[in-house]
């Protein structure tokens, strides 16, 4: 018998799973920015698609495969992006995204540490940061 969702539920920054199988699984929101950023309400309008194995956040434009729950991956946000982050809280991170031309989930895993961003991004992230600054100080 192949795993599907049961149901799905929020408490305490996770989203926790009930399987077909009886088993419980749980990802912290930081995996899945769209739904840490979201409202209660808008984590609630969800949709079981794909024969019980995907979620579906039509209004949040986010989809999680069942298999995603099976990852064990904790926030881990000691890293060089999280730091700048948490030092600049008035940064939105959407428009950076934009700036850099990455996608703003990304963008938040890196910050959230559930992702690790190359050398190259890294330096991608912080020339368009600098760039941010000079604008700021030419004004």
């Amino acid at each position: 018998m192949n795993e599907t969702i049961k149901s799905i539920w929020f408490e305490n920054g996770r989203i926790y799973m009930l399987s077909s199988l009886d088993k419980v699984y749980s990802r912290p929101l930081e995996a899945f920015p769209a739904l840490k950023m979201a409202s209660d309400r808008d984590r609630q309008s969800y949709s079981v698609t794909l024969h019980g194995t995907a979620l579906r956040w039509e209004t949040l434009d986010e989809d999680i495969h069942i298999t995603s729950f099976y990852e064990t991956a904790e926030p881990n946000p000691s890293n060089e992006i999280a730091a700048i982050f948490r030092r600049f809280p008035q940064l939105d991170v959407a428009e950076m995204a934009k700036t850099i031309g990455i996608h703003a989930t990304l963008l938040a895993k890196y910050i959230y540490g559930m992702k690790q961003p190359s050398a190259e991004r890294v330096s991608q992230i912080k020339a368009a940061l600098h760039s941010l600054g000079q604008q700021l100080v030419a004004t």
